[in-house]
């Protein structure tokens, strides 16, 4: 690849992943939020779909890590969120279970898969050639995961969310699995509701101050 379409490709991941959240922000209408990552990720889909690299063989032993992983990880996030923000521990499933459920429930398809898609799938596919580096792009992946979180407009979601880019970003390039990556992302955003958290994931209380 010449320079000169490396430095393109550059240029195209930056404005795809901190000029879109960024126009995002500036918009803050849930339902262009919502519109357009949906659109970006169907494109994106589209686009890579006969280019990404084969997911690695077999998938078990990744599976049984991302499995022991979080059951090490989702204590120590638990017991955080009691002693930091104890009035929110648990609050979603004490105070609204079935919200809790539909949350549980919809949560995985509608948000994790596009955003997967994403920041994952696409851009491991789309801009390897460009910084020819493993490393770089699971840092790429995380840090424009957790800076899309500045949606939220609080440090808490970018804060959890850089180092959960990280874990997934990890992960995904080891196992090149969009289904195990959407698997744990879903398991730690679950928990996250599960936990208290959510708040800190809501555009409608962050864009109505």
């Amino acid at each position: 690849m010449t320079s000169h379409k490396k430095h393109r490709l550059m240029v195209e991941c930056m404005l795809l992943f901190i000029g879109g959240p960024l126009a995002l922000l500036i918009l803050r209408s849930p339902y262009m939020l919502f519109g357009t990552l949906w659109l970006a990720s169907g494109l994106a889909w589209w686009r890579t779909r006969h280019n990404a690299t084969p997911p690695a063989q077999p998938l078990t032993p990744h599976l049984k890590h991302l499995l022991i992983r979080f059951a090490v990880l989702a204590p120590c996030l638990l017991l955080l969120t009691r002693l930091l923000f104890p009035h929110d521990f648990l609050s979603l499933p004490r105070t609204n279970p079935k919200l809790w459920g539909i949350v549980l429930l919809l949560y995985p398809i509608l948000s994790v898969w596009p955003q997967e898609v994403l920041y994952r799938h696409f851009l491991f596919t789309r801009y390897a050639p460009a910084f020819n580096s493993t490393l770089a792009l699971i840092i790429i992946s995380a840090v424009t995961f957790g800076f899309a979180h500045i949606l939220f407009l609080n440090p808490i979601a970018i804060i959890l969310c850089l180092i959960g880019g990280f874990l997934f970003a990890q992960g995904y390039a080891q196992h090149r699995s969009l289904r195990l990556a959407c698997l744990e992302h879903s398991l730690y955003g679950c928990l996250l509701f599960t936990a208290g958290l959510g708040r800190f994931f809501y555009t409608g209380t962050a864009w109505h101050h």
